[in-house]
């Protein structure tokens, strides 16, 4: 069911859209190429098992956990206000 302007399916196609943004966002953080031997936040030596584990890092243990708790800064609202609509 459509809601005003919008076609059949709007909702949906707003869903994939995000979960497609999602995961192109995901493969963007994923490590590619060689990585490094020494942890390029903080120096020390990346533990062998790491490196065989994740090909391509480049953080430790430590540092990588430092930046998972970051806040991640995204996001591309799909969503419109009713006044940027009635503009």
């Amino acid at each position: 069911m459509a809601s005003g302007w919008a076609p059949d399916g709007a909702v949906q196609d707003q869903i994939d859209d995000t979960v497609r943004d999602g995961i192109l966002r995901a493969r963007a953080r994923m490590t590619a190429g060689p990585g490094e031997i020494h942890c390029v936040e903080c120096g020390e030596e990346i533990p062998a098992a790491r490196r065989a584990a994740l090909p391509g890092v480049r953080t430790c243990v430590a540092c990588q956990s430092a930046r998972d708790k970051r806040p991640a800064a995204f996001g591309i609202n799909r969503r419109g206000s009713k006044d940027s609509q009635l503009k």
